[in-house]
């Protein structure tokens, strides 16, 4: 395909139409941290005891001290038990008193909670307790799950239909399943929703960004995985919010599905990328839009630009093979996808475990969220200042060393081990926006989508097995902490074998990604701009 940075320099970089649309396909993700209130904000272990309303039909004047002490059996320390009653016995309550029961058995008509912070959670709606316990962390894998299938199937859907379709797609899956999650009764029925609602979550995540940076210029072009992520962040600050006034999970799904729809609505008028048409061949659509953007712009398009626009043949269909003929492209890619695997994998086991770090769930989620703000702000800097390479690895490292340095800490350090946390949340979620960026300067047009798709992957696949890491802390606290340390440690220190990409234009062929070819439409506008160039007599 022929260079389209060189066409974005006459059309304008950074005009009304770009700011336009990448603000309308990032503040959709202000809405989507909305998705996770319902794993984020639970108790797992809330107080409570068996429902043993049965004993009431033999007296219906008992007292609830009563009805305890004839119907629970108690733990060494004296209290209640959390999962086990006696078994009922069709006895008055005369002989009940007189005997008492003895025989227990696991709750037979569910629990009693007491002391709640919430008003409703997955927890208390599903009685995820005692030997069902273990199903919160299914639910919190299958939601990342469904974020994966997401990217696997609309990475390569955008290759063959568009990014256009495969941003809009993703926000009717949201809008119909953040409803029908937030109203069925059965908890597999819940995951089921659950899950794809993740799908629309994934897709939408990879390809907003992907189609925000290919209409964005050189000097612009970080701007995208930056905002997306801001956005992200004020999402998880506006989310604490929410939670903290409206403490029913159900009803914070119905809030959610609200702004989804509206978005629904406008992103259908969102155009196809430019450039993706370029690369399918389709130049009468992609002149008519690019015309349709320097006019936004109000920027002057010549005819001789136009007439020189023109389509590579040779790598148009190879895709996936670009990967597999290149050394070079192969060691990009995979130093990165460890690297966005990695910051996932850390990113959300710190995030899936916000409650349990010892300081209100509300206050941690919200100071999650304000710390992420100015990371991503400099991010939009620093990628410009002091490049890419350095950026990345310097974030991975120092993120980290902070999030090892938990190890350290006595566990009963509530502010201490907050911070920790706190600070290696804000470093590798920074890094996330530098592989966002990074994904889509180091690879060529033919295979950019599916580079980003596959990375994308890998990242989700790092939020996938997130929940199931922090279940390893019921050996020891301190494994999930050591493992994904390390890896986030070992990331960073690979990262030194990636190139650096600063301010230069996106490739649209191997030899360009592999650093040994010009820009085809450079040469063709240096030969323009050679002839109209007056010869002196």
């Amino acid at each position: 395909m022929a260079d389209f940075g060189e066409i974005l320099e006459t059309i304008g970089e950074f005009g009304l139409f770009q700011k336009t649309i990448l603000f309308a396909l990032c503040f959709p993700n202000l809405i989507l941290s909305f998705h996770f209130a319902s794993v984020y904000f639970i108790q797992s272990d809330p107080e409570r005891h068996c429902n043993t309303d049965w004993i009431l039909r033999t007296a219906l004047n008992l007292t609830t001290e009563e009805q305890l002490n004839l119907t629970l059996p108690r733990e060494e320390d004296g209290t209640f038990s959390r999962c086990r009653m006696f078994v009922p016995m069709d006895w008055d309550i005369g002989t009940i008193r007189e005997y008492g029961l003895n025989d227990t058995t696991g709750c037979m008509n569910g629990w009693v909670y007491g002391n709640m912070l919430y008003e409703s959670t997955i927890v208390t709606d599903f009685d995820l307790v005692c030997d069902q316990a273990y199903l919160l962390g299914v639910a919190q894998a299958v939601l990342m799950a469904g974020i994966l299938i997401g990217c696997l199937l609309l990475g390569p859907f955008a290759e063959s239909f568009g990014r256009k379709r495969a941003v809009q797609i993703p926000v009717v899956l949201m809008v119909i399943f953040t409803v029908t999650t937030g109203l069925l009764p059965s908890f597999y029925l819940y995951l089921a929703s659950l899950f794809m609602v993740g799908i629309g979550y994934g897709g939408y995540r990879l390809n907003g960004v992907i189609l925000a940076t290919e209409w964005t210029g050189v000097s612009k072009r970080s701007w995208g995985a930056c905002l997306t992520q801001l956005f992200g962040a004020l999402g998880h600050c506006v989310l604490a919010g929410l939670i903290y006034f409206i403490r029913d999970w159900r009803k914070a799904q119905l809030i959610t599905a609200g702004p989804l729809a509206v978005m629904a609505i406008y992103i259908w008028f969102i155009p196809e990328s430019a450039r993706w048409l370029l690369n399918r061949g389709r130049i009468d659509e992609a002149k008519q839009l690019i015309t349709k953007v320097a006019a936004i712009n109000k920027q002057t398009l010549p005819d001789s630009l136009l007439e020189k626009i023109v389509v590579q043949e040779t790598e148009n269909k190879k895709g996936i093979l670009v990967l597999i003929q290149s050394s070079v492209l192969r060691k990009y890619f995979l130093t990165l996808i460890l690297a966005w695997f990695s910051l996932n994998v850390t990113y959300f086991c710190l995030s899936l475990n916000v409650g349990n770090f010892g300081l209100s769930i509300f206050l941690t989620q919200a100071v999650f969220g304000l710390t992420e703000l100015p990371a991503h702000i400099l991010c939009m800097w620093l990628l410009e200042a002091v490049g890419r390479k350095v950026s990345l690895m310097s974030t991975l490292l120092i993120g980290g060393f902070l999030c090892i340095s938990i190890l350290a800490v006595p566990q009963g350090d509530a502010v201490a081990v907050t911070a920790l946390a706190t600070g290696g949340r804000f470093f590798v979620n920074w890094a996330g926006s530098i592989c966002y960026v990074y994904v889509q300067e180091l690879f060529p047009t033919s295979f950019r989508q599916t580079a980003s798709g596959l990375g994308s992957i890998a990242s989700r696949a790092g939020g996938l097995l997130s929940p199931l890491l922090n279940m390893l802390a019921v050996y020891h606290w301190s494994i999930p902490i050591a493992i994904y340390s390390c890896l986030t440690l070992l990331s960073g220190a690979l990262s030194f074998l990636l190139p650096e990409t600063r301010r230069t234009e996106l490739p649209d062929s191997t030899a360009e990604a592999e650093g040994y070819k010009k820009p085809i439409l450079k040469i063709q506008l240096e030969s323009i701009e050679s002839e109209n160039t007056p010869t002196e007599l």
